[in-house]
């Protein structure tokens, strides 16, 4: 009898299995932190502007109403489209990242979920509120009182201020867990304020609503900076420019002395995130400050050190001890030359901030001082309009690199001290599908907002609905 050739697909099916049935593999790992960290350093963004631009358009409407200048009106109508666009995407992208929580990061939410689940529960009725009030804003234009509309605004800004405070709770948490026991293997005494209110609550969450403060204003000034630059001289790109950049002017050094508490923080509560931050191998006094370099086997190389800068910085006095690296195994250690360089782009870029607030408020003084009123009309105007049109990338890449250094830093922890990496994550393997499936939504996602914020901005004449007759006849260039 002839033999009969099998048939090649119940082999491939079983291979399949065999694959999917096969443990998680390093790759997975990789895939799971790589799909996380893109998810958030893009989510970011869009919650810094929903946190921001509410208050942005509310200023704009304000002074709109007081003075009768139709360009503020016509920025406040601009602004809530955009808020409008960014507040959906920005409920996609949210959406993704509570998925990928539990999908990811099993480990994390099946055992902690009942200690951490109470900030993300408020969160969610923060945004609802948040959702709520800007429908009521966005199409009660002319359907109430000027100064009623304005006040629909405030619960969005509230809401929005909310909504990060609570999330940022709960990623503090995760650098000083509180609020619950381990008693044989099995979390027990649950307190989810302690949890909440956890010793890094306060520091992280004043840092990060100020940065988002900052993205949104910068971001929103450096669009407006390059409409400048491109000769559009009206009132309109003049206050586009003004109201945001101003904003993020005088939040940025109070940013400065908040930077300073968090690191203080860190230094008392996690050292090795700070010998990390700066580079200390070893634990000792009349420690320098290093900025730039790469890890080598025994310190920074490269770098250039400023001598007893960081024992200084941190105690304010040479001989303060800065616990090194060495305080732990090497297993235990975060990530060096990521976290040393993060942390050094975090801090170039808010300083180059402020110095662009300092020479916007040198040129004002000047200007006030020969009784002029126009700060962008002195010689050199051009050349700061320049370096402000990057004062929005700027702001993003110290926000990034800012949570690079919270995240990188806490390495192998998911949970400081509590639970590692590699036990949080999801033990099935094909994790790297799912990594290629989330940038190509999100790949799609930036295409389309990107799209539609230009068609906005780009209209001509200015698009009007039907209640927004106020602002028919003002000419945009």
């Amino acid at each position: 009898m002839p033999a009969v050739d099998q048939h090649p697909w119940p082999q491939a099916a079983a291979a399949v299995r065999d694959w999917l049935a096969g443990p998680a593999t390093s790759g997975d790992l990789a895939a799971a932190r790589a799909q996380m960290g893109f998810s958030l350093a893009w989510h970011i963004v869009v919650a810094c502007l929903g946190v921001g631009l509410p208050l942005l358009t509310l200023i704009a409407e304000w002074w709109g109403v007081r003075t009768g200048d139709p360009s503020y009106r016509l920025l406040a109508r601009r602004w809530a489209r955009a808020m409008g666009v960014l507040f959906a995407v920005g409920a996609v992208s949210g959406t993704i990242l509570s998925f990928e929580m539990g999908l990811l990061w099993p480990g994390l939410m099946g055992r902690y979920g009942q200690v951490i689940g109470v900030p993300f529960a408020i969160e969610g009725i923060a945004f609802f509120i948040e959702a709520i009030f800007l429908g009521i804003y966005l199409y009660a234009w002319d359907r109430l009182p000027p100064r009623v509309h304005m006040l629909t605004a405030l619960p969005i800004i509230i809401a929005g201020v909310a909504s990060a405070f609570f999330v940022v709770c709960a990623n503090a948490w995760m650098n000083q867990p509180r609020g619950f026991t381990v008693r044989h293997g099995r979390v027990v005494d649950v307190d989810p304020l302690a949890a909440m209110f956890n010793p890094a609550s306060p520091p992280q969450t004043v840092h990060m609503i100020l940065a988002a403060l900052m993205v949104a204003s910068f971001l929103t000034a450096s669009v407006y900076a390059v409409s400048l630059l491109r000769g559009r001289n009206d009132r309109y790109h003049r206050a586009g420019f003004f109201i945001p950049f101003v904003l993020g002017a005088v939040v940025s050094p109070v940013q400065l002395v908040v930077g300073d508490w968090i690191a203080r923080f860190v230094a008392d509560f996690q050292p090795v995130k700070l010998a990390a931050m700066e580079g200390v191998f070893t634990t000792s006094s009349h420690v320098p400050l290093t900025v730039g370099g790469i890890a080598g086997d025994h310190g920074l190389k490269g770098g250039l050190e400023i001598p007893n800068g960081l024992s200084l910085l941190v105690g304010f006095s040479p001989s303060t001890v800065v616990e090194g690296l060495n305080q732990v195994p090497p297993a235990q250690r975060p990530p060096i030359t990521g976290t040393h360089l993060a942390f050094d782009l975090m801090v170039l870029g808010g300083l180059f901030l402020i110095g662009l607030g300092v020479w916007l408020l040198l040129a004002w003084w000047r200007t006030r001082r020969r009784g002029e009123s126009d700060p962008l009309a002195r010689r050199g105007t051009r050349l700061f309009l320049w370096l402000a049109s990057f004062s929005g990338p700027a702001a993003v890449v110290s926000l990034e690199c800012g949570w690079v250094v919270t995240e990188e830093g806490r390495q192998p922890w998911v949970v400081q001290g509590v639970l590692s990496v590699r036990d949080a994550v999801n033990p099935a393997p094909g994790l790297m599908t799912g990594l290629w499936l989330v940038l190509v939504v999100y790949a799609a996602m930036t295409v389309a907002t990107v799209y539609v914020l230009r068609r906005l901005a780009g209209e001509r004449p200015v698009p009007v609905a039907p209640q927004e007759a106020d602002v028919t006849g003002y000419p945009v260039v």
